[in-house]
């Protein structure tokens, strides 16, 4: 996305907001994206004209705001990076929805893409990879609530994990 523009998390945020309203209201007005976005009406103009500007939505004052081809493109990555911080949050750290979805939110402005590749494809191999599972993520948990455990205890945990291998051998 070399051509794309540098765009604040704000803007980011904006992009997000048009495109679920686009979604899932079929069209985007700016009271509806101030009341997302948890701003006054007025607030959003300026935001509105500078995203315009750039070329990444179509805007006129008392009218639906669109995403242009450019503007949905960006605001799907934004989206995606989104959502992919937020199942690794949730799915495999464990965290609530709630912390997720505002940590997913701050994260997903700093993530380059090759950090989200790298992200897909850690949470692939845990589903996949006979030597992670459940178990795995259970003993994780476990460490994280027990601090003070001993690494010792990790044998434990270790003929688990080669009794469910041997177990998945044919």
């Amino acid at each position: 996305m070399k051509d794309d523009p540098k765009l604040s998390e704000s803007l980011e945020d904006y992009l997000e907001v048009i495109l679920d309203l686009e979604e899932t209201k079929k069209v985007a007005r700016s009271k509806d994206i101030a009341d997302k976005l948890g701003l006054q009406r007025g607030s959003v103009t300026g935001a509105l004209k500078s995203l315009e500007e750039k070329q990444l939505i179509n805007y006129e004052p008392y009218s639906y705001i669109t995403l242009t081809e450019k503007g949905a493109r960006i605001a799907k990555t934004i989206t995606r990076r989104h959502q992919i911080l937020k199942e690794f949050l949730v799915k495999v750290l464990q965290l609530d929805e709630s912390t997720a979805e505002t940590t997913a939110c701050r994260m997903e402005h700093a993530v380059d893409e090759s950090s989200i590749q790298r992200l897909v494809r850690f949470v692939e191999y845990l589903n996949n990879c006979p030597r992670t599972g459940p178990d795995w993520i259970e003993a994780f948990l476990d460490r994280c609530h027990n601090i003070h455990k001993s690494w010792k205890d990790c044998n434990q945990c270790i003929d688990r994990c080669k009794s469910r291998h041997q177990e998945r051998r044919p």
